[in-house]
């Protein structure tokens, strides 16, 4: 059944280098793209997933939506970083209305910060049907998020008179982009996301999640060393990142040196989330890598994955499974666009009555 158009959500994603807008129509044809758009931000508006600059973060966002004459003022967004914890626990199984206490009470062994200070939330993962209510123990997965960055993105939303209906996580947003794509659901997949500051793995078994991560991983990383070793500005070394303006052969070897270093510290990173999951599940073994994020198109790096993980890696778009009107949409730069708006349109996909 398609999703009501009244519970239907405009998906934000609140990015450290730009914001990415997704509309999408739940029809009975199927998902069609109603609307995309993406505006850049300043460097340290948002700073490891905290808003720096309220002002320009929601100017910047109401000029969007304006430009896209967005109508629908119901809003999913997430967020991501060290304000947030995610966690897959075992606790005896039990009664929805013990649930909560017992949550509560296991809450405090896996949150490094006071209890007082987060928002809580939870799934249950294992099935309820009444073969399996004899078994002794429930998966459930443990969320909880700092309240002062809760409290930013809800303040930032009242600036500009949207309602924030959804507050999702980042990693999750991404599963429900893979799940709409039409890759194989079943088996172990790893999805990795990688933006200007962040690199997000979110590690999926037969349509679970059972591992996620978030670290401080990003084409940021990129800019600031060409900044920093051939003297230019921020603007120039992004610029120069991006292959838009021309350098000098030995800027060019200095810039290909920063390229490599770089790559090989986010495979690292991916690498030992990989090695993580197989090392505490003993009935998993990753099958395949998915990419997403502007900084995952860095020439070389899908190549250099996949070669020293031995898994066969591809991108992640968001839109194949949509409907697209190419009236309204130029096929070259949806292409283009794909892996940057992954999280968007997987937000846009939740709707009012989503848990």
């Amino acid at each position: 059944m398609p999703v009501p158009k009244k519970n239907q959500l405009i998906g934000i994603d609140i990015g450290s280098h730009s914001i990415k807008i997704a509309e999408i129509q739940d029809t009975k044809r199927g998902m069609v793209l109603k609307n995309f758009g993406m505006i850049k931000l300043p460097p340290d508006a948002i700073v490891e997933g905290s808003i720096r600059e309220m002002g320009i973060v929601s100017e910047a966002i109401k000029n969007l939506l304006k430009n896209l004459k967005i109508k629908n003022k119901n809003v999913a967004t997430s967020i991501s970083g060290y304000s947030i914890i995610v966690k897959k626990i075992t606790i005896p199984r039990q009664e929805s209305k013990e649930l909560e206490n017992t949550i509560q009470n296991e809450a405090e062994q896996y949150i490094p910060f006071d209890i007082n200070d987060v928002n809580l939330d939870y799934q249950i993962l294992s099935s309820e049907s009444a073969e399996e209510n004899e078994e002794k123990d429930m998966d459930v997965l443990l969320v909880a998020a700092k309240k002062d960055i809760v409290e930013e993105y809800r303040n930032l939303f009242r600036l500009i008179e949207y309602n924030p209906v959804v507050l999702d996580i980042d990693a999750f947003a991404l599963q429900n982009t893979f799940e709409i794509s039409d890759k194989e659901q079943s088996g172990c997949s790893a999805l990795a996301h990688i933006g200007s500051q962040q690199l997000t793995i979110n590690i999926i078994k037969d349509g679970v999640s059972i591992f996620t991560r978030d670290s401080s991983h990003g084409g940021n990383q990129v800019t600031n060393d060409i900044k920093k070793k051939l003297n230019v500005s921020y603007q120039d070394a992004e610029k120069i990142k991006l292959g838009a303006i021309p350098i000098e052969k030995e800027q060019e070897l200095i810039t290909e040196e920063i390229f490599s270093s770089t790559i090989v510290k986010w495979v690292r990173e991916i690498r030992r989330a990989l090695d993580f999951v197989t090392s505490t599940f003993s009935d998993v073994q990753v099958e395949n890598i998915f990419l997403s994020g502007g900084s995952s198109l860095i020439p070389g790096f899908l190549e250099y994955l996949g070669l020293e993980t031995g898994l066969k890696v591809e991108m992640l778009s968001p839109f194949t499974n949509l409907e697209v009107n190419k009236k309204l949409f130029d096929p070259n730069y949806l292409k283009y666009i794909a892996p940057i708006a992954v999280i968007s349109v997987g937000l846009a996909l939740r709707s009012i009555d989503d848990r």
